[in-house]
């Protein structure tokens, strides 16, 4: 038993590890044509890397001593009786090649390492992708920029490789399988095309500098027109042309009818000039286009689906047509929005629009700041609420109003309260207070309207003192504490040129307000009797007045804009004290 583990220890030490973890299973093929000048040093390069099993030379024809140095250097050579072309070269080698992974290399490189080589090779190994394609420093060649780019940009848009017909590349076996080599320089940008019809994942890398023979003008004539025809093929093949020009015309068409829709309601809404039947019109031939076409256009993208499809075909439908597609979705939430307004009640069946409001508002931190406000839904009063309105913030914001507010309908005063929290544009109303401003059960009322339907209301305000008197004695405080202030006012539909007024009782700061004073008297009263009275429109920057021992000062400045309406001495006391 002993001699058993000893002679298994022996056999361990002889055995080398792989230190990167790649096992012998890559072949090379070498495409070359005349290259004995630089065929010898690349075949010792590669048969001198640890994971490379197999090199194969195919000698595409060539009149010089390709062959005989590629063999000399240890590599396989298959040999063509006539140069068939780089893509014919590629595809001999590949059915002679015996390994799972293949790294195909060009024979005219000048400085070709082992370093380059690992980077072709390595993330197909580890599994990362099922092709690589190389990218070098150089000067892109003028058939890559001025011909293979701008063709695969237009019909294969979701390929983004930087040099698609670079020559390096080295794939899967099973990967390979999938594409068909071209015979001529079109094999390099079909390989791309066939593996992302396929949804083969294809990887760029980099492997630094490469050197190598310039072709001839005459060869990069025919090298264009050699690409040219493989993208057009592919094309065809793949139903780019149809997805294009076809699908295309479809999208076009669809939305043409989407327009026509947008055109005919916009008629019939806004435009009172033109013939309500003119927009209809318009609006149902717009919505027999856009069935049709769309209809057409499912069907068409189905069928192209059903034979090459991936998610590189979808990923290309949207880049071709993205700037048309954002276009379409800017028209269907346009007509969903008109769809949205349609309701049916007692056998009728109405539109009614109702937007909501973008407003821009004066800051004096932020410069502007912009609010989007409403619309907001009309519902009823909650249980055992029948004194009470519930509002949204931004109503109120509309409205000059705040929360503890009141306001007068039917000689009964209303308290405003916050809505709930998961009803953010839901405003609820008593059915006396629905009946009185004209409102139903879910009516839709925009911010815009919503100072028209409060108009002329009366409005208390219970004037709350946050302000700690200026000395800090125990009597004072309680003093200001005990004073309480109402103060009236009318909502008005328009924004007017308003006052500010920072209200002072016994010279303590009780509140600021705004509001608009007119061309009349506007009284104050204090613990209900009359105290005195002002002009509006002979307001200085303060107003002071006596009662007793009690002082009642009002400074004003004219630098605001708001809805509030103070009322008159007609109408009972703008402001209101009481101790």
């Amino acid at each position: 038993m002993p001699w058993l583990i000893l002679i298994i220890l022996v056999l361990l030490a002889y055995i080398k590890p792989d230190i990167n973890g790649k096992s012998k299973d890559v072949s090379i093929v070498i495409p070359a044509y005349n290259e004995e000048k630089s065929i010898e040093s690349i075949v010792s390069i590669v048969k001198d890397i640890s994971y490379v099993s197999e090199v194969i030379v195919v000698n595409d024809g060539s009149y010089d001593k390709t062959a005989i140095r590629a063999k000399k250097a240890g590599a396989t050579v298959i040999s063509h009786t006539t140069n068939l072309g780089k893509g014919s070269a590629i595809e001999t080698g590949f059915k002679h090649s015996n390994l799972d992974i293949i790294v195909f290399i060009d024979g005219d490189l000048k400085n070709l390492s082992h370093e380059q080589i690992d980077a072709i090779v390595k993330p197909v190994m580890e599994g990362k992708t099922d092709i690589t394609k190389t990218k070098f420093k150089r000067e892109h060649g003028r058939v890559t920029e001025l011909t293979a780019k701008p063709l695969l940009n237009f019909f294969f848009p979701e390929i983004k490789l930087k040099q698609p017909l670079s020559g390096q590349f080295a794939g899967k076996r099973s990967a390979l399988n999938k594409i068909r080599f071209e015979k001529d320089y079109g094999v390099d940008v079909g390989i791309i095309l066939d593996a992302d019809a396929n949804g083969l994942k294809v990887m760029e890398v980099d492997i630094g500098e490469v050197k190598h023979d310039n072709s001839s003008l005459t060869d990069l004539q025919n090298m264009a027109h050699e690409v040219t025809r493989t993208i057009i093929n592919r094309s065809m093949e793949y139903g780019r042309i149809s997805l294009m020009d076809t699908v295309g015309t479809y999208i076009r068409s669809s939305f043409l009818g989407l327009s026509l829709i947008t055109l005919g309601l916009f008629i019939i809404f806004f435009v009172g000039y033109i013939p309500t039947t003119f927009g209809i019109v318009i609006a149902v031939a717009g919505i027999l286009v856009s069935i049709y076409y769309i209809i057409k256009l499912i069907k068409k993208v189905y069928s192209l689906f059903r034979k090459k499809g991936n998610k590189n075909f979808f990923r290309s439908f949207i880049l071709m047509h993205f700037p048309v597609l954002i276009s379409g979705l800017i028209l269907i939430l346009m007509v969903s929005t008109f769809v949205g307004a349609i309701s049916f009640s007692d056998g009728m069946l109405s539109f009614e629009l109702t937007s909501r409001t973008l407003k821009i508002l004066p800051d004096s931190n932020n410069g502007l700041i912009t609010s989007v406000r409403g619309p907001y839904t009309v519902d009823s009063a909650l249980e055992n609420e029948t004194d009470i309105i519930r509002m949204p913030k931004e109503v109120l914001s509309t409205l000059d109003l705040k929360y503890n507010d009141s306001i007068r309908i039917n000689d009964f005063y209303y308290n405003i309260n916050e809505t709930r929290p998961d009803e953010k544009n839901i405003m609820r109303f008593p059915i006396d207070v629905r009946e009185n401003l004209g409102l139903q059960l879910k009516d839709v009322v925009s911010d815009g309207k919503i100072s028209k339907v409060f108009e002329n209301k009366l409005v208390r305000r219970n004037i709350q003192n946050n302000n700690i008197p200026e000395s800090n004695s125990t009597q004072d405080l309680t003093n200001t504490n005990s004073i309480k202030a109402k103060e009236y006012f009318l909502i008005q539909s328009q924004n007017l040129n308003a006052t500010s007024m920072d209200i002072y009782f016994d010279n303590q700061l009780l509140s600021s307000e705004a509001g608009v004073f007119g061309d009349a008297i506007y009284s104050i009263y204090l613990n209900g009797d009359y105290i005195d009275s002002f002009n509006g429109t002979k307001l200085n920057n303060s107003y002071i007045t006596y009662s007793g021992d009690h002082i009642i000062k009002l400074n004003f400045t004219n630098d605001i804009h708001s809805t509030k309406k103070f009322i008159t001495t007609d109408d009972g006391p703008f402001l209101s004290f009481t101790i």
